[in-house]
């Protein structure tokens, strides 16, 4: 099957590979009841990662930037990805889920979503 995205000007050919990549991954990650889905929302400004059952459609846990335990955090953009994935991981262990799928949302494995990503498998989350 093939997919078509519509690139217009400007910043254009870079969301669209990042909206290709995303159709491309989530061809193939899917949640379910006994693996969630941990799916990272990045922004220019914040992170947001949220632990979904797709066989569902519920947010199992979540973490954010604007959490209140983060949002006065010293630091850099990594350095607050990092925080998100060590909470989510925490928040997603208190509610009995010790193994998940990773959903990078067509981002590239690289930098805020690495830090996250690698934070998350350190507090003891699996994938």
């Amino acid at each position: 099957m093939s997919v078509s995205v519509k690139i217009g000007k400007g910043n254009a050919y870079k969301s669209a590979a990042r909206k290709r990549r995303a159709i491309r991954v989530r061809k193939r990650v899917v949640g379910s009841e006994v693996r969630p889905r941990l799916v990272v929302t990045r922004s220019n400004r914040h992170m947001v990662a949220q632990v979904i059952d797709d066989a569902k459609g519920h947010t199992l846990a979540s973490a954010s930037t604007l959490d209140v335990s983060i949002k006065g955090a010293e630091g850099d953009k990594t350095e607050l990805a990092k925080k998100v994935g060590s909470l989510v991981a925490e928040r997603a262990k208190a509610a009995g889920i010790e193994s998940v799928v990773f959903d990078r949302a067509g981002n590239r494995y690289a930098g805020r979503i690495a830090a996250l990503a690698d934070a998350a498998r350190e507090a003891g989350l699996d994938f």
